[in-house]
């Protein structure tokens, strides 16, 4: 069985665990405590050399970063496709995913979140004014990209879930946390109601993980 070393609250755990579900993959899962500063330890060092999360180990092998794992999974367990078939479909669902990946997570993980609390003296309102700052840019972003494609049927791309889906579930779930306002976001909150709905989805909801709460 695959080990999926997470954190609960962490959206790239949170992403990778909903694509774990839909693949209808079976995991151990092992809890690494960011709030606790676990992965900064010697003993998670030598799982994973970036201490971030996730980490899957599939047959002794570690993989890291979650888009890499989200398209390792995607190529060996191909059904149900999360991809779409065609390259232009594929390249369409892909800038999705990368805006959250590239241009929103990034900027907004635990370590900046940090660098600009300690170097800057900025409070909580500090640090919430500027996740918000690239959450805004992001999702106004998602928002004119879903608003323009008229073949959408309740998802990112077409009628059913794909990787970008993944990643816009978790990452408004951690714009939330930082009160972000999501109200402006007609289309992504259709998005988000239609996953939620989908067991894979509620299955790989933080609030539902053994490290919840804890």
């Amino acid at each position: 069985m695959m080990k999926l070393y997470n954190f609960h609250a962490s959206s790239t755990s949170y992403r990778t665990r909903i694509v774990l579900n839909l693949k209808g993959l079976e995991y151990e899962y092992i809890s690494i405590r960011l709030d606790r500063g676990e992965h900064l330890g010697f003993s998670y060092g030598e799982i994973n050399p970036m201490r971030g999360v996730p980490t899957l180990e599939v047959d002794g092998v570690r993989l890291y970063q979650s888009p890499a794992i989200i398209e390792y999974l995607e190529e060996l367990y191909p059904d149900p496709p999360l991809l779409p078939q065609d390259a232009l479909g594929r390249a369409q669902v892909r800038a999705l995913a990368s805006i959250v990946g590239s241009d929103m997570h990034p900027v907004n993980n635990l370590r900046i979140r940090n660098f600009v609390r300690d170097t800057y003296k900025q409070d909580a309102d500090g640090v919430a004014a500027w996740i918000g700052l690239w959450n805004q840019a992001g999702f106004s972003a998602i928002e004119t990209m879903l608003r323009a494609d008229k073949y959408r049927k309740g998802f990112c791309y077409s009628d059913a879930p794909t990787i970008a889906d993944a990643y816009l579930v978790a990452h408004a779930f951690s714009a939330v946390r930082f009160k972000t306002d999501m109200s402006p976001y007609t289309e992504i909150n259709a998005v988000i109601a239609n996953c939620n709905a989908l067991k894979p989805f509620a299955d790989a909801h933080p609030s539902k993980q053994p490290d919840a709460g804890g």
